[in-house]
């Protein structure tokens, strides 16, 4: 994870003012009217004991969001103890002295709130967002992890969390087409020993060597408070917030004095190539990265445009040769990242099935020579500068964007308002800085080259190119003994003594929900707009959604309007995909053009002040797409090699598996969106043309939120009313499908896995249906998030997943109760038992207690319900989509609040009843299909089926 890559990246710098104690900051955007002056009011204090405090007061919702930055990442690690870091973040996650077992993850939650933490190369970070009234429980929560941690640790613990993050490893590298990309890179770029040599997650082998005395030398040397920010943001009295910041954080003992790290930047003597074969992937990938500079190096923000110039457009050379001339790939990304002691500059093409990388090698340097000659396009340099404005506001939307850059800029860069000088160095980055930055790093330079190539396809490799390898883990059939863990006994330890009280404080007043006004206006051709206005940043999202979806396609069109969508993302009439790109740019918007099973929706953020010029872009979109033949051929391409590397996904395989065994063949929701290569492969233009002109007489809805009154937005948005043609027909009804295949159990070969991903779960109802909301609201005990019986089981007590989770989407049909999660490969068995013995007997112990946390949880989460723009829209969307009223979620609430014991007993018994379930397993057969089997026959369930990737049987 490169987390501060991110938050200080010019493309994605958050505006934040202050220098000093108290101050405020602002500047100057230019754009292509008026910009306005941002400026943003901090507080910054010192405790006695080093610990650096960032408050600001934003009062736009009941929240508060606490972040905690400690200077220390996987750059902090020894060799032969990699990965303990992010090991440490997940261990602080669980016992303190004065808080019970559990509750960072659990009661979070519960309370309505949300948490999290992640580690990278230079940090770790800790926060939460809760509803006001938990504010005082989350310092009591936070100083407890940071100052009275350490001595509750117990070796049962720490053998149980090396399993979950031996999960989390397996799920986002093992078991991920390009997983071992990092790992491959970091070794050939970096010196044996430089603390970037070894990636952030860290390898198995020293994972499971860990011990007590590493986890505690760890906290001793980088955890003392002098090396760490806390920022707290939201609805909070700054001299209140001060007094419950010293009284909770200020008897932590002040650390050993840390040094900040020095710049180590690398030089390559020689450029390296290496391949490698991956079991997962389905399309080559070839990846170049050079050395370049560390955070705050004076070239950081030359480079970072540089990569858009080169790669962020699709006038960008890499797109222009590799894409639009060669044809080798769908789309090409170049990226720098700057970390706190060397940076990397990547350029990363994942090319069409079967491509020879020597091709692609070919037109990266072709790409080269392009830009050589003819260096940075004026246009695209202010449309990049352009979009930056926009980029920033909506970094300032959320209480929890401004409270963790405000802790890591205070952190790494000495200033919490480090990025409005990132804002600043953006804008004055100039063609001839971004043309010697790349003749310094890149040109003539020595890099570090990968081919990742699908299994048994070597020959598509660069030539020249030597074997990379890694340690990978051997799958195995049974639970190995260091593998068989549980929570263990609480630990017995002497508390450290304190003059302040560290019992759970009291939860403040219970903040009122409050659903934000709605307003809405009847346009022409029947077309309803509906808005919200705020005025808390000077942005506006909106949208133009036209119902249809799946349902105008048959199985044969399957991927017909998501091809569409694609189309219209690529030109207009008028402008090809780079003019369009340009135009949209230079007003520092965003468009785009999706489909989903249900709709196609246009979505557009703009400035406010360039709102009916944006309006007038997405008119052009939606009214003249460009049917160009060279258009559709390269978006026919993208789209069939995006249904290829589906392929190397196995949560893919195991969801578009389970929709089909549910709906069918026959139904539009048992198909993929994207379709499939036998439906995709025949498509015309002809047959978009005819999708078009039928997206063009649904019944079209509108939605706007943000700064601008409902007058000039009902005027603005006319055209788009104007431009459709409702026709009134009915949309196509499909007959939902006989649950043939309830009880059963279906089986999904993956060679090599090293988890099996799990989908478990029965048909239930459709949103409209009285018992929907019940259902919702009945499973989130089950498996809503961290806190629900799922995770708390399969992860916090037994180390067999990352994570396991529940849920029921919604819908205009009757949709799905899922169960999803991948676990370790040797406890598929032990994972399939325990979840199903789980869910039978959900609903009859279901009581009093598990109906009053429902209820609490739920009714305060919503207090987070509407603080983005884009949850504003998201809720004007269900008001429309489903035919719900506008205060529904208030009614819904109300609602909950009624629901006794004995409804959430029968939702479960009706809805959630195992022996209904569907059950499939994604996996490794060889080790698994056994296993599995012995599961099946032991429940009743018979046979096990075997499906291939595409969910058909296998003979």
């Amino acid at each position: 994870m490169t987390l501060r890559a991110f938050l200080l990246a010019g493309a994605t710098a958050f505006i934040f003012a202050g220098c000093g104690e108290v101050g405020t900051s602002s500047s100057e955007v230019p754009a292509t009217a008026e910009a306005t002056a941002l400026s943003i009011d901090y507080e910054k204090f010192t405790l006695d004991n080093g610990l650096d405090v960032i408050l600001q007061v934003d009062r736009s919702d009941p929240i508060v969001a606490v972040t905690t930055v400690i200077h220390a990442g996987s750059n902090r690690e020894k060799p032969g103890r990699t990965g303990f870091a992010h090991f440490f973040e997940h261990m602080a996650f669980n016992d303190s002295e004065n808080v019970p077992r559990g509750w960072n993850r659990k009661a979070i939650p519960d309370w309505g709130g949300q948490r999290n933490g992640g580690t990278w190369s230079d940090g770790t970070i800790y926060y939460e967002v809760v509803p006001k009234d938990a504010f005082d429980k989350i310092l009591w929560i936070d100083s407890d992890r940071l100052g009275y941690m350490i001595n509750t640790v117990t070796t049962a613990a720490l053998e149980r969390e090396k399993q979950v993050v031996k999960n989390e490893k397996r799920q986002r590298v093992d078991n991920a087409a390009y997983g071992y990309t990092g790992e491959v890179i970091r070794t050939a770029l970096y010196p044996e020993g430089h603390p970037y040599s070894w990636t952030v997650i860290g390898s198995l082998p020293d994972l499971q060597a860990a011990t007590l005395e590493d986890l505690r030398e760890f906290h001793s040397d980088w955890y003392g408070p002098n090396n760490v920010t806390l920022s707290i943001v939201g609805d909070i009295d700054i001299a209140e917030t001060k007094e419950k910041v010293e009284l909770w954080f200020g008897e932590i003992p002040r650390g050993r004095e840390v040094e900040k790290p020095a710049p180590q930047p690398v030089t390559l003597t020689e450029t390296k190539n290496l391949w490698f074969e991956d079991n997962f992937a389905k399309l080559p990938e070839l990846r170049l990265t050079f050395p370049t500079v560390e955070s705050l190096h004076e070239e950081e923000q030359a480079l970072d445009m540089l990569a858009s110039i080169l790669g962020g457009s699709r006038n960008s050379a890499l797109y222009v040769e590799v894409v639009d001339k060669a044809k080798l790939a769908p789309n090409v990304s170049a990226f720098h990242r700057a970390n706190q002691i060397a940076g990397e500059f990547t350029i990363r093409v994942r090319a069409n099935a079967g491509t020879d990388l020597d091709d692609v090698k070919a037109s990266i340097e072709a790409a080269m020579a392009k830009f050589e000659a003819e260096g940075v396009n004026a246009t695209d340099l202010e449309r990049i500068k352009a979009e930056q404005e926009t980029i920033l506001y909506n970094s300032l939307s959320t209480v929890l964007g401004k409270s963790n850059d405000l802790a890591t800029s205070n952190e790494f860069a000495g200033d919490p308002a480090y990025s409005a000088k990132v804002a600043e160095k953006v804008r004055a980055v100039t063609a001839e800085q971004i043309e010697a930055a790349y003749d310094k790093y890149i040109k003539g330079q020595n890099y570090v080259m990968t081919s990742f190539v699908p299994k048994g396809q070597t020959e598509l490799a660069v030539e020249g190119a030597e074997r990379a390898t890694v340690w990978i883990e051997e799958v195995t059939s049974g639970i190995a003994a260091n593998e068989e863990v549980s929570a263990g006994e609480v630990a017995e330890f002497e508390k450290t003594p304190t003059k302040h009280d560290r019992s759970e404080p009291p939860f403040g007043e219970l903040p009122l929900l409050k659903m934000p006004e709605i307003w809405d206006r009847e346009l022409t051709n029947g077309v309803t707009l509906r808005g919200i206005e705020t005025d808390e940043i000077p942005l506006v999202q909106f949208d133009i959604t036209l119902p249809g979806g799946r349902w105008t396609e048959s199985a044969e069109e399957n991927g017909r309007l998501f091809l569409l969508a694609e189309l219209m993302n690529e030109g207009t009439a008028t402008k090809s995909a780079g003019e369009l790109e340009q135009a949209v740019g230079l007003l520092g918007s965003g468009i785009n053009v999706s489909a989903n099973s249900e709709e196609l929706i246009i979505s557009a953020t703009t400035l406010a002040r360039n709102f009916e010029a944006t309006v007038e872009l997405v008119e052009e979109i939606l009214t003249e797409p460009r049917w160009e033949t060279a258009d559709f051929d390269r978006v026919k391409s993208a789209a069939l090699t995006s249904i290829k590397g589906r392929e190397a996904n196995p949560n893919a395989i195991a969801t578009q598996a389970y929709n089909g065994l549910i709906y069918g063949d026959e139904h539009p929701l048992g198909r993929p969106v994207s379709g499939s290569a036998e439906s995709v492969s025949p498509l015309e233009m002809d047959d978009l043309k005819t999708a078009h002109t039928t997206v063009l007489t649904a019944p079209a809805r509108l939605n706007i939120v943000g700064d601008i009154d409902a007058d000039r937005a009902a005027k603005g948005l006319a055209m788009l009313a104007e431009a459709v043609s409702p026709s009134g027909a009915a949309r196509p009804e499909y007959y939902m499908p006989r649950q043939d295949n309830a009880g059963k159990v279906f089986f999904i070969n993956v060679p090599g896995s090293k988890q099996s991903v799990l989908r478990i779960g029965k048909l239930t109802a459709a949103t409209g249906d009285a018992d929907f909301n019940k259902i919702v609201f009945t499973n989130e005990k089950l498996g809503g998030g961290i806190s629900g019986d799922l995770a708390q089981v399969l992860r916090i007590e037994k180390g067999y997943t990352y994570g396991a989770y529940s849920s029921v989407p919604n819908g205009t049909v009757a949709r799905p109760f899922t169960i999803g999660t991948s676990v370790r490969a040797n406890a598929t068995q032990a994972s399939l038992e325990t979840i199903r013995d789980m869910v039978r007997a959900y609903g009859p112990e279901f009581d009093e207690a598990a109906v009053e946390t429902t209820q609490q949880k739920l009714i305060k989460e919503n207090t987070r319900a509407f603080e983005s723009l884009g949850a504003k829209l998201g809720t004007l969307r269900n008001i429309g989509r489903y035919g719900l009223s506008t205060t529904y979620v208030e009614e819904e609430q109300a609602e909950l609040v009624e629901m006794t014991e004995a409804d959430f007993k029968r939702i479960a018994e009706e809805y959630l009843n195992e022996s209904e379930m569907i059950y499939v397993v994604v996996g490794d057969k060889d080790t698994q299909f056994g296993p599995v089997q012995d599961f099946a026959d032991t429940t009743g369930k018979g046979d096990v089926v075997e499906l291939d990737i595409y969910g058909e049987p296998v003979e």
